[in-house]
C-alpha cells in the first residue's frame, strides 16, 4: 500500500543518515589517531567519540569566524571552565528537562481526563485557545444516538439509511459533534449525581474554569463548527438551549434531593430542552446539505422529541432514582406526589399526542408512512429510541421514598 511504501520510505532514510553520520565520525577518528593526536589515556571508544564530536563541532560554519578565530576562542575559554561550573550547567539542563516532561505529562493526563469527564476540562488551556476534544467512551456512548437519528431523521432530509454514502458523508462531523455533546451531558450527570453526596466534582476546579463550563460549556464545539463554515444562529441558540438545560437540570435534581420546592414550569421547559442535540444534529445536517430549514419538519420533530424523551424517562425511571439524573415522573412525584404524579403526567402525555397526530397529516403522506414504520421498528427494538407508538404508555410504579430506595439498591 501506499502507507506502507511511505513507511519503508521513511526507515531508509534513517538508516542512511545514521551511516552517513558513522562514516564521519570513523573518518575523525581515523584523522585523530594519524595525526597522533591520541594519547594512551585517551584511546578508549568514550574519550575517541568526544574528541571527535569536539572536533566536527569546530569545524561547523558559525557566522562569520574562521578556524583560526574558533581556536583562539576555546584556548581562552578553556582555562577559565571549572568541574563545578559545568555541573551546575548539567542540573540546569536537567531541571529544564523534567520541567518540560512533567508539562507534557500532566497535559496528556489533562486531556486523558477531559475525555473521561474526571477532571477541570479547561485547566490544561488556560494560555491558549479552548480545542474541542472529545474521548473513545463517549464516541461509543454517542453511537447509538447516531444510529437512531440516521434512521429517524434522514428521511427527513430524502436520505436513505440503506445507502452507505448517505452516511459516511456526514458522519465524521455528526459523530464528532453529538460525542462533544455527550461528553457534557454526562459531566454534568457526574455533577449532577455527586451533588447530592456534597462531593461535587466542579467545585474542585478553578473560578475561571467553573465560570467556563457553567457559561459557554459548547463553546469550543462552537468555535469549530465556525472554522468550518457550519454555525448558524439556529445552532447557536440550541447551544444556549443545551446550557440552559444542563443548568435546569442541576439546579431541579439539588432541589430535589434537598426536598425544595420545585416548579411545573421549569420541569416542562427542561424536558423540551432536553433533546437540543437532535435539534443541533438535524440543523447541522441542513447546513452540510446547503437547504434551508423546513420550520414544518422541524416543529412535527419537537413534539416528537417530546414524546420520546418522556418515553425514555419512564424507561429509565428507576436508574435516574439511583444516579439522582432528571427525569420528568421524578419531577412530578416531587410536585404531585406519589398518587397524583401518573395522572398528571399522562395528561401532558395526551396533550401531546393529539398535536402530534394534527401535525402529521401536514406531511407528505410516503414521508408519514415511513416515520410511522420507523417508530414501530424502534418500538419492537425497545430501550432509547426515537420512535412511539400510541397509546402504549407504560408508567411505572412510582417511588415515593428516593432515599430509602437508594439504600435498599446499595
Amino acid at each position: 500500500s501506499i502507507k506502507k511504501k511511505k513507511k519503508k520510505v521513511r526507515i531508509v532514510s534513517i538508516l542512511m543518515e545514521e551511516l552517513r553520520r558513522l562514516e564521519k565520525y570513523q573518518s575523525v577518528v581515523s584523522a585523530i589517531t594519524c595525526h597522533g593526536l591520541l594519547s594512551s589515556s585517551t584511546s578508549d571508544p568514550a574519550s575517541s567519540r568526544f574528541l571527535s564530536n569536539l572536533v566536527l563541532f569546530l569545524v561547523q560554519p558559525c557566522g562569520d569566524l574562521d578556524i583560526d578565530s574558533k581556536l583562539g576562542l576555546v584556548s581562552d575559554f578553556i582555562p577559565k571552565i571549572s568541574g563545578p561550573f559545568l555541573e551546575e550547567i548539567s542540573r540546569s539542563i536537567q531541571r529544564d528537562d523534567e520541567a518540560k516532561h512533567s508539562s507534557e505529562s500532566q497535559k496528556g493526563y489533562l486531556k486523558r481526563c477531559v475525555m473521561d469527564n474526571v477532571v477541570d476540562p479547561y485547566s490544561s488551556q488556560k494560555h491558549q485557545q479552548m480545542v474541542a476534544m472529545v474521548g473513545l467512551d463517549a464516541m461509543k456512548r454517542a453511537n447509538s444516538t447516531l444510529e437512531d437519528f440516521s434512521r429517524s431523521y434522514f428521511m427527513f432530509h430524502g436520505l436513505e439509511i440503506n445507502q452507505p454514502h448517505s452516511i459516511f458523508r456526514y458522519l465524521p462531523l455528526l459523530s464528532f459533534t453529538e460525542s462533544y455533546i455527550y461528553q457534557m451531558d454526562a459531566l454534568n450527570e457526574t455533577i449532577v449525581s455527586e451533588s447530592a453526596s456534597g462531593s461535587q466534582v466542579i467545585m474542585q476546579w478553578n473560578a475561571e474554569s467553573r465560570l467556563l463550563f457553567q457559561t459557554h460549556p459548547l463553546k469550543p464545539l462552537g468555535d469549530l463548527l465556525e472554522r468550518e463554515g457550519l454555525l448558524t444562529q439556529r445552532i447557536q441558540q440550541e447551544f444556549q438551549s443545551g446550557k440552559e438545560y444542563w443548568a435546569l437540570e442541576r439546579k431541579l435534581c439539588h432541589h430535589l434531593s434537598n426536598k425544595n420546592k420545585i416548579y411545573l414550569e421549569d420541569v416542562m421547559r427542561a424536558i423540551h430542552l432536553k433533546s437540543f442535540d437532535y435539534r443541533v444534529l438535524n440543523l447541522l445536517l441542513y447546513k452540510l446539505r446547503g437547504e434551508e430549514v423546513n420550520e414544518l419538519h422541524m416543529d412535527f420533530l419537537s413534539i416528537s422529541e417530546f414524546l420520546v424523551e418522556v418515553a425514555d424517562d419512564l424507561f429509565d425511571y428507576e436508574d435516574d432514582v439511583l444516579e439522582n439524573n432528571f427525569n420528568v415522573l421524578r419531577m412530578f412525584v416531587g410536585i404531585f406526589g406519589s398518587s397524583n404524579a401518573p395522572t398528571e403526567l399522562a395528561k401532558r402525555i395526551s396533550e401531546a399526542e393529539e398535536k402530534y397526530e394534527e401535525i402529521m397529516k401536514s406531511l407528505d403522506p410516503h414521508l408519514s408512512s415511513n416515520y410511522r414504520r420507523r417508530c414501530e421498528e424502534a418500538t419492537k427494538e425497545g430501550g432509547k429510541i426515537s420512535g412511539h407508538t400510541l397509546g402504549t404508555w407504560n408508567i411505572p410504579a412510582v417511588i415515593s421514598d428516593e432515599k430509602a430506595y437508594r439504600a435498599a439498591q446499595r
